[in-house]
């Protein structure tokens, strides 16, 4: 069985001092890791009522990708703003250091598709929660959240919950 928690590298003082970025890269270039870490995803959403993938760009893009084939489903990619051509649906939120956008392709989602949410990592929550509102503003109906990290002392998956969302992590990190 593949330790995934020892294969993420800590990078301290990132993006500011105090931080302990917590880098999924290492993980990823981790042939068993890698492959350990999709495996867990498909055993627990292999029978799942899922329509769709969904990953928030970028490191999301990779495991929902993955996740995704696996699964034998759609993906739909969470972008940055200006990143998608057509008619696309935006979503402003909040980060721990400032504000940013995200978007979708206002077609992406049939109204009532269920959606699994996935990303790297949940910290404040802010990133997730903009993709959550986006993701039902076009009619779709959030399954789970999944991230491989959670930081708990950040709260981010406490405030995804509180909305009444499922949150799985595959691990978890104390601090920031």
């Amino acid at each position: 069985m593949v330790d995934i928690a020892k294969l993420i590298r800590t990078i301290p003082n990132y993006p500011k001092e105090g931080i302990m970025f917590r880098d999924i890269t290492t993980l990823l270039k981790d042939p068993a890791g890698f492959k350990a870490t999709i495996d867990q995803l498909v055993l627990k959403y292999k029978d799942a009522p899922i329509d769709y993938v969904a990953g928030i760009e970028a490191r999301g893009f990779i495991l929902g990708a993955a996740l995704a084939y696996a699964l034998g489903l759609g993906f739909i990619p969470v972008r940055k703003k200006g990143k998608l051509p057509g008619k696309t649906i935006t979503q402003s939120y909040d980060l721990e250091y400032g504000s940013d956008t995200i978007e979708i392709h206002h077609d992406a989602i049939h109204a009532g598709a269920s959606i699994l949410l996935i990303d790297d990592l949940i910290a404040t929550g802010g990133t997730a929660i903009g993709a959550i509102t986006l993701i039902e503003k076009v009619g779709g109906k959030i399954y789970e959240t999944a991230f491989i990290v959670d930081l708990p002392e950040l709260g981010g998956a406490k405030k995804i919950e509180g909305l009444g969302h499922k949150v799985f992590s595959l691990c978890d990190f104390s601090g920031h």
